[in-house]
């Protein structure tokens, strides 16, 4: 399917490219993951599912993915968390329900943190919160650590692109300062968690350890016994599509 080009909004780390479709109260907005951008298939299948239910919706990619000003390995955590709230704040009126996948969940529970009169509810897809602290770092080897630090960067092969994963000091040491899953986690909308039991990059029982963690009573998770991390197969994006109409009662 052939994307229009985005809009553009200024953003404090340079113009945000983001698609909107106008639609119903309350609105999804679309956080995605690490390199990942906002015509990939899980955000633009909401998209069609926004437009067939006549639904808001609004996607983006942080500064340094996609079509977005800047480069990726300036970034981290916390920029492209004022990058979510600058789209957020400027794009969007009323409750939202926000839709994180992989790092976008760490991005979803910030935001929701910062905004919790304007989240509605929040879908988590194979959640990576803390994920450069509690599955980049320990997986690294000693000489891995020592090159990230004296050097800034280290370069990791990539199971999505042939381009290697850069890895910075800067995501790292961000990261600690935005960690969400050291005690409870404030979100008390509805949450709900998809995610892969073959997941090689983010462990389901992570996802498990992170909805133990959030404050909600009202948090289910679907656990796939032959999802992978992308949970891009048409099956997951019916689950995906369940999901979103069980929460908006379409």
């Amino acid at each position: 399917m052939s994307e229009n080009a985005p809009d553009y909004i200024d953003g404090p780390n340079g113009r945000i490219a983001y698609r909107r479709r106008e639609g119903e109260a309350p609105g999804v907005v679309w956080l995605g993951g690490y390199r990942s951008d906002m015509i990939g298939t899980k955000a633009t299948f909401v998209d069609e599912w926004a437009k067939h239910h006549r639904r808001a919706y609004l996607r983006f990619d942080y500064s340094g993915h996609g079509e977005s000003e800047g480069a990726f390995e300036d970034g981290s955590i916390g920029d492209w968390l004022v990058d979510a709230l600058a789209a957020f704040d400027t794009l969007t009126e009323g409750p939202q329900i926000l839709v994180g996948s992989s790092m976008g969940a760490w991005i979803a529970t910030l935001l929701a943190k910062a905004r919790p009169d304007r989240v509605a509810a929040v879908i988590f897809i194979a959640p990576a919160p803390d994920f450069s602290e509690k599955l980049m770092w320990p997986s690294f080897t000693d000489e891995q650590r020592a090159a990230l630090m004296q050097d800034g960067r280290i370069e990791l092969p990539s199971d999505y692109s042939e381009e290697p994963d850069v890895v910075t000091r800067k995501l790292i040491e961000d990261g600690r300062k935005n960690l969400v899953m050291t005690g409870a986690v404030p979100i008390n909308v509805p949450v709900r968690i998809l995610q892969g039991m073959c997941d090689d990059a983010v462990p389901w029982r992570h996802a498990i350890e992170f909805a133990g963690q959030i404050a909600s009573d009202d948090v289910e998770i679907i656990l796939t016994k032959s999802g992978d991390h992308r949970l891009s197969e048409p099956d997951d994006l019916a689950r995906l599509k369940t999901t979103l109409e069980c929460l908006l009662g379409d």
